[in-house]
């Protein structure tokens, strides 16, 4: 496959869109929190790895523990598959860190047919409040504290949300095009697609993909990309139908806890 977009872009195009509320730039790595809403605005994401020592790596993260032992939450790092990622996974298997919840990255350019917007599929500037109880439902993790986060992670880069009805009415499928820097960077990035469990099956997901692909050609993006588990795959499918292709991946790698003696 031609590369659409480098992955260092892409990178940044997905800190940018998803963008933590509290967050620390080291130099080298970007440390990220949200109260542990969502695995990838409380994780580190490595920006850039210059040449450095495992002791070097060892004492970044000896900080970063410190960063995020007082906020309460665990150390995660989110990290891509390529050879620039080689010597910090050597520190993170040393240092008995996990792999979970791997995930693609898919892109697609935004030649060929341009897709026929949806008159019954409703587009709004914000996230309506159902439009948020619905993708909530479907990926959320947490209560109403919870909830108002990650509605905040969504406001923090100009996107538009999509909304689909079933035949009585009701939300049945959502997704997100988040447009950061005001469309300079010329991508978008296709999140928060959710269906209701009984819904599925239907075609919605699919109306929700196309208005918005519809909505971002009338932006004039140059492409999009999207991120989807490696074992989705029924959404995997779907993105294929539509001309997306896989440019990278990721896993996080989170270090364990550690067990504390009991008196028994």
């Amino acid at each position: 496959m031609q590369e659409l977009i480098s992955l260092p872009r892409l990178e940044a195009l997905m800190d940018a869109a998803w963008p933590a509320p509290d967050r620390h730039d080291t130099g080298e790595w970007v440390l990220r929190a949200a109260g542990s809403v969502t695995q990838r605005a409380n994780s580190i994401w490595p920006r850039s790895e210059p040449d450095g020592t495992p002791h070097d790596r060892l004492a970044w993260l000896r900080d970063a523990r410190a960063w995020y032992r007082s906020r309460r939450l665990p150390v995660i790092f989110q990290v891509f598959d390529n050879a620039r990622s080689d010597a910090l996974n050597a520190v993170l298997d040393q240092e008995g860190f996990t792999r979970q919840s791997e995930t693609l990255i898919l892109v697609c350019g935004a030649g060929g047919d341009t897709p026929v917007p949806d008159p019954d599929v409703e587009l709004s500037a914000g996230p309506t409040d159902e439009w948020l109880r619905l993708w909530w439902s479907v990926d959320g993790r947490g209560d109403e504290n919870s909830l108002a986060t990650a509605r905040g992670i969504l406001e923090g880069c100009q996107s538009l949300y999509a909304l689909v009805r079933d035949d009585a009415g009701r939300p049945a499928a959502v997704g997100r095009l988040a447009v950061p820097a005001g469309g300079a960077a010329g991508w978008g990035g296709l999140y928060c697609m959710a269906t209701r469990p009984d819904a599925r099956r239907r075609g919605h997901a699919n109306r929700v993909l196309r208005s918005l692909l519809a909505a971002g050609a009338a932006q004039g993006l140059d492409g999009y990309w999207l991120l989807v588990t490696a074992a989705n795959s029924g959404a995997r499918e779907l993105y294929a139908r539509a001309g997306f292709q896989e440019a990278g991946r990721y896993v996080y790698r989170q270090e364990r806890p550690k067990r504390h003696l009991t008196g028994c």
